[in-house]
């Protein structure tokens, strides 16, 4: 014989007051609930999204749906489930009524969660290196017109660094020009919470035509050494770069709120051309950004070139780059140090922690 719970009524306050709001996010001891009103009617369902765990209460009302916050799963407001096409995905909802002016709901929920099994994208698997030789990503960051390319100055030095990788010491390369890729602009997830920043981002799980999955790739997979080549544009990287940098967040993220280091004993080094300077503060920012994903450099990691704030005459600096036997060398140099340092790293083991001073890791509350 089984007896059933007794209710757990719980007052949540006055109902013209509650009234005001068609959404709100309620917190009771370690239970997050979604009230909402619509019709002169109350309703509440779990307050905790299925996909990430995002605040349902904060997100707002479409119709009968509240909308998560974070990425903008739906949820029936009075049944709890997903929206047509996606029934199967469902959060637990709660009886709810108003008596004598006051909202009161029961918490012991009516219905249990139902997670519907989501294939997770593929970059989403273990980082494990495949054997084989060397690989060496080369990034190109250069914003051209693909149909009628010009002459890029830190292209062309790229595409010599991976061709000495190739002939001369054996890796396998990739060239992956940002320019020849379609992906959206970083929307601010980790604006909304450190944890709606996912991995890999949010946009390449949601949107299939996101092609920064071929950098996620590159980077957190496959590559050993990564060559990262920026023009600079007014003091700074290519905005290419920094469009691609801010949807890298999402690698770095993982440190942050999960101790977890997806880049680790991989190598990265920096090419850096323009007419105008400010090498050393381009170098910089790379450094410091790379240093943050987990990646290591070898001595001397970047080559520059640059004529400096008068010269304007761009054919001159593309004309004395493409000459340049010094710079060429230099790019080759450049390789052979990254992959110098990549060989040694391989032969160790990652470690299973890495102690990372001065931050530590969120868990959600």
């Amino acid at each position: 014989m089984t007896t059933s719970r007794a209710p757990r009524w719980h007052d949540l306050g006055e109902a013209t007051e509650l009234s005001r709001l068609p959404l709100q996010h309620i917190v009771i001891g370690r239970t997050r609930l979604a009230l909402s009103h619509a019709g002169g009617v109350f309703s509440v369902i779990s307050g905790t999204c299925n996909h990430a765990g995002g605040p349902l209460g904060e997100g707002e009302l479409d119709g009968e749906y509240v909308v998560c916050p974070w990425h903008h799963w739906k949820f029936h407001r009075v049944t709890g489930e997903g929206e047509p096409g996606f029934e199967e995905d469902r959060v637990p909802r709660y009886e709810v009524k108003v008596e004598e002016g006051r909202v009161l709901v029961n918490l012991e929920a009516v219905t249990k969660r139902r997670v519907a099994p989501h294939d997770p994208h593929p970059v989403a698997r273990k980082v494990v290196r495949a054997p084989g030789a060397i690989r060496v990503a080369g990034i190109s960051t250069t914003a051209m017109d693909e149909s009628y390319p010009r002459t890029s100055t830190s292209d062309d030095l790229l595409r010599s660094a991976l061709q000495h990788a190739r002939e001369a010491l054996a890796c396998e390369t990739e060239l992956i020009r940002l320019s020849a890729l379609s992906f959206r602009s970083c929307e601010g997830y980790y604006s909304k919470s450190a944890h709606a920043c996912t991995w890999p981002c949010s946009i390449t799980q949601m949107d299939p035509d996101d092609q920064l999955d071929r950098v996620y790739e590159a980077l957190v997979h496959w590559a050993d050494v990564v060559l990262v080549a920026t023009p600079i544009r007014w003091g700074a990287a290519s905005a290419l770069y920094y469009k691609m940098a801010e949807r890298l967040n999402c690698v770095q993220n993982q440190v942050t709120i999960r101790n977890r280091v997806l880049i680790q004993n991989k190598v990265a080094s920096f090419i850096v051309t323009g007419g105008q300077d400010n090498v050393q503060g381009v170098v910089g920012q790379l450094l410091t950004f790379f240093g943050e994903l987990g990646y290591l450099f070898p001595q001397f990691p970047f080559i520059a070139h640059s004529r400096g704030w008068t010269a304007e005459d761009m054919e001159n600096n593309v004309r004395e780059v493409l000459g340049s036997t010094e710079l060429h060398e230099g790019a080759a140099a450049l390789t052979d140090r990254a992959v110098a340092l990549a060989s040694t790293l391989l032969e160790r083991e990652a470690p299973d922690h890495i102690a990372r001073g001065g931050r530590k890791a969120h868990p959600l509350a």
